[in-house]
């Protein structure tokens, strides 16, 4: 039992705090007891699913991404301007694309950013899955 002694207003306090059972605390104060309800706390709020998830768990399974990480080029790539988690990648190996095309979306700080391509080429690596936590000047996707 923990003892307090509070003077509110001037007037004086003695508490002691009892039994928890539950949400429901026995609480005595100068002398007289209660039974005070407590709040519950407050679940921890759930985080909303981004959009295409279930392609991560798909890529999470293969290897691929982690093979390309050990043997790719990266001064040729895109690289995260900030830190954030990926929620789309919009080209794939092999695809080529031209100056400004969108080719990771990027979402820091609850903004989503379209990364544009900084050149022409042909894409020879994606670096990174979606739902991957980036940090600034990681690579993304390499064009050559």
């Amino acid at each position: 039992m923990k003892e307090y002694k509070y003077t509110i207003n001037g007037t004086k306090y003695e508490v002691a705090v009892g039994d928890i059972e539950e949400n429901i605390v026995t609480v005595t104060v100068n002398g007289e007891e209660y039974k005070v309800e407590m709040e519950k706390e407050a679940e921890p709020e759930k985080k909303k699913p981004v959009l295409g998830k279930p392609a991560a768990a798909a890529a999470s399974t293969s290897d691929e991404p982690a093979t390309n990480k050990a043997a790719v080029n990266k001064n040729n790539a895109v690289k995260a301007p900030l830190p954030g988690v990926i929620t789309d990648i919009k080209v794939a190996v092999g695809d080529e694309v031209q100056v400004g095309d969108t080719i990771v979306v990027l979402e820091a700080m609850k903004m989503a950013n379209n990364l544009q391509a900084e050149k022409a080429g042909k894409v020879t690596a994606v670096c990174v899955k979606i739902g991957e936590s980036v940090m600034e000047d990681d690579a993304l996707v390499v064009i050559e």
